[in-house]
């Protein structure tokens, strides 16, 4: 797939200035300012305004009003932004000395009154506009494809390289390099080993040593996307125990996928992960950690609960996660219209095919080595 197939076109522009608008024209807005990486990422199809990974907020805006689109940033980042990011797609710059004024300055420069912004800023309302980015447009899905099968890669060739002795960081590294040297932003890697699989859902990696098997889990990012997946991988025979748990995570994770189609209500699929669960011998696990839920432009944009009002909207991603102590099943799909596709199932990958009302979920098995 080339660079230039996966680049913003006019008809993804328009959609997203349209969605945009309709917001503003809606809420009685003039003006709505959009600074937090995932929404400007969002409305300038891809293009990057991070600074550092570990910030919500980016170092340049994006400021629609009913008319005209505008990006407000420093002279610092105005010509990599205009070189690299947003030049093509028809913003007018605005930009000021890093030392002489600010983005909230700049604002009220533009003479608006009603204005919105998705981060506070003095003068402005504070809003969520994450339904708007739930409805995947063709050009994202495309770049979505690209980034779940690379990160698949990096998994697998993560998971065939590292050895026994290694320790949690050195595997973190290898996973991280691979991220990296493919484009990606590593926005999120837990690696455990052994029985700190067992102990901890959130396990960011130590000094232990791996001994007989890994879990390894990516969060990775690009053009604002963020997929989730883990892995695991056993040093010698799988143990019983753990295989009967691993096959019971796969059980669940298919049920939470197959229903996730468009126009169903997250708390039935939810409710179908839970029956799941108690039918395989474990009704208590869910109560350990959280289930999942819809991403896309977040890590969660929301968590999958009893009580969830939400509906799958046509073309929006979700990420499940269930997990047994001692194992995982996680992968980001896509809730197209004709079906649910699994992005990140890629490579060669042991996959155990699991059927679910006549339909086959693959689910990644454990690696045995």
């Amino acid at each position: 797939m080339s660079k230039e197939s996966l680049a913003a076109n006019s008809r993804e522009i328009a959609e997203k200035e349209s969605r945009v608008r309709k917001f503003l024209k809606a809420e009685g807005l003039n003006a709505l300012v959009l600074t937090t990486q995932a929404n400007f990422c969002w409305f300038t199809c891809g293009g990057e305004n991070r600074i550092a990974t570990g910030s919500d907020l980016g170092g340049a805006s994006a400021v629609i009003t009913p008319r005209a689109k505008y990006i407000i940033c420093d002279n610092i980042e105005a010509p990599r932004l205009e070189q690299e990011e947003v030049g093509a797609q028809g913003f007018e710059f605005k930009t000021y000395n890093w030392w002489e004024s600010s983005l909230a300055d700049e604002i009220k420069k533009l003479g608006k009154e009603h204005v919105a912004a998705d981060s506070p800023i003095p003068g402005t309302k504070l809003v969520s506009i994450n339904p708007l980015r739930y409805s995947l447009t063709p050009q994202e899905i495309s770049r979505y494809r690209w980034l779940g099968k690379q990160t698949a890669w990096c998994l697998s060739c993560t998971c065939h390289e590292i050895e026994p002795g290694m320790s949690e960081h050195q595997i973190a590294a290898v996973l991280g390099y691979r991220m990296i040297a493919a484009g990606i932003v590593p926005n999120l890697i837990l690696i455990a080993t052994d029985e700190r699989i067992e102990k901890f859902r959130h396990p960011i990696p130590t000094d232990k040593a791996l001994e007989r098997y890994a879990m390894v889990v990516a969060g990775a990012k690009k053009w604002g996307l963020v997929l989730s997946a883990t892995r695991i991988v056993h040093f010698g025979t799988i143990p019983a125990k753990l295989r009967r748990k691993h096959e019971a995570v796969m059980r669940v994770d298919a049920e939470f996928i197959a229903h996730t189609r468009p126009g169903t209500s997250v708390d039935f699929i939810f409710r179908k992960g839970m029956d799941a669960y108690a039918q395989a011998g474990f009704p208590d696990e869910w109560q350990q950690h959280h289930q999942g839920g819809a991403t896309g432009y977040a890590g969660r944009d929301y968590r999958a609960k009893q009580d969830s009002k939400e509906v799958v909207q046509p073309n929006q991603a979700f990420a499940w996660n269930p997990s047994i102590s001692g194992t995982k099943s996680e992968d980001t799909i896509i809730a197209l219209p004709d079906e649910t596709e699994i992005i990140s199932a890629y490579g060669d990958w042991p996959m155990k095919p699991i059927e679910v009302e006549s339909m086959i979920v693959p689910r990644p098995d454990i690696l045995e080595r």
